[in-house]
């Protein structure tokens, strides 16, 4: 069992995984700062001064905090687009892959077969 768990730890797509894992984390990280240190500062001052983490609603005894939410979307569509723009670059810079030529078309089974009738009828009977 100890050795199945290794094999499958040292495949390679559990690995990019991994590595995957860890990179996106600390790009949650640049994100976050990037949203709340710059972006955010940036949106209040050009809409006066709104700063969209302090934003909600209460209803009874429940706050809903709306502002978070929409911090959250910009975050996201941040990070979809750099996602966009890093598989659109590992895509351009992989080699194209050739189409091999499909073989081209043979005679059909019925053209086969009056062929072969007409080598049969040609031969000399004996």
């Amino acid at each position: 069992m100890f050795n199945e768990f290794k094999t499958f730890i040292a495949r390679g797509n559990v690995l990019d995984l991994a590595v995957g894992v860890v990179i996106g984390a600390a790009f949650t990280a640049i994100v976050t700062s990037l949203v709340d240190d710059l972006i955010n500062p940036l949106i209040g001052l050009i809409v006066g001064g709104v700063d969209f983490s302090g934003l909600s609603v209460g209803l009874g005894d429940a706050q809903f905090m709306y502002g978070n939410f929409i911090t959250a979307i910009i975050k996201f569509v941040i990070v979809a687009w750099v996602v966009f723009l890093i598989v659109k670059g590992v895509n351009r810079m992989m080699p194209k892959k050739v189409e091999e030529p499909a073989p081209p078309a043979g005679p059909s089974d019925n053209d086969l077969l009056k062929e072969i009738v007409a080598e049969l009828k040609a031969r000399p009977r004996v």
